[in-house]
């Protein structure tokens, strides 16, 4: 089967059966900021079919140095709907829900994991990525799960890497996650694989969790090899 020629290009790459699997594919993507953007926008460029994008926020003017959707024209908007309008101009006819809502312990059941292949969590709160991780392991083999650690304060995208959640050391977000894991209750089913970096996190004389596109984007990025590398290897 010919390829769409605006995918062409990563057919060279993955092979045709792999571009029709992506196609069809569904996945949904938590925390659509510096992080989730670009996953999102790189999973589409890619030739996904099928994007599911969830986040409560709005677009600010301080999202404007790493956000794939934080432009002048977008301030105040739903970041959702900024990033599902940017998106469709790059894949039209791509089916792209945008669901303005937060993910916590309360909202969990309002969304059926189970239907999606896989499930990306660039989620910053720890009760809410631990609530996520939970049930997306609880679905079982067929959704998988990806998951991104802390980002922030990084400056060396160098330091990337991709490791199993158990084996991830120096950490403060996966260290969180470990201390409301044994609060509810002790071990997680299963492991899964993490986007993390192994760069201690700069000291800042500005107060917040500052953070930089170059090393945000690198970890959206990777996140969306992860999925591209199942597709392929798992048909």
């Amino acid at each position: 089967m010919a390829c769409d020629s605006r995918f062409s290009r990563s057919e060279i790459v993955l092979g045709s059966d792999a571009i029709e699997r992506l196609k069809t594919a569904k996945v949904i993507v938590f925390g659509i900021g510096g992080v989730g953007s670009w996953c999102a926008e790189a999973l589409v460029r890619t030739g996904l079919g099928h994007l599911t994008l969830v986040d409560s926020d709005t677009v600010a003017a301080s999202n404007l140095n790493r956000q794939a959707m934080a432009t002048s024209k977008t301030l105040g908007e739903a970041k959702v709907e900024a990033m599902r309008r940017r998106l469709l101009e790059i894949a039209p006819d791509a089916d792209i829900a945008a669901r303005a809502e937060r993910f916590t312990p309360e909202t969990a059941g309002n969304f059926d994991l189970a239907s999606f292949d896989f499930v990306v969590d660039a989620i910053d709160s720890v009760a809410d990525k631990a609530e996520l991780i939970l049930r997306t392991l609880a679905c079982g083999g067929k959704t998988r799960l990806f998951s991104s650690m802390g980002a922030a304060l990084r400056t060396d995208p160098t330091k990337i890497q991709v490791s199993q959640f158990r084996k991830i050391e120096g950490d403060g977000l996966a260290r969180a996650l470990r201390g409301r894991f044994r609060k509810l209750g002790g071990k997680i089913k299963g492991d899964f694989l993490c986007v993390c970096s192994s760069e201690t996190p700069c000291v800042s004389e500005v107060a917040g969790r500052g953070s930089l596109m170059t090393v945000t984007a690198a970890f959206g990025l990777t996140l969306v090899s992860l999925v591209l590398d199942a597709v392929r290897r798992h048909p």
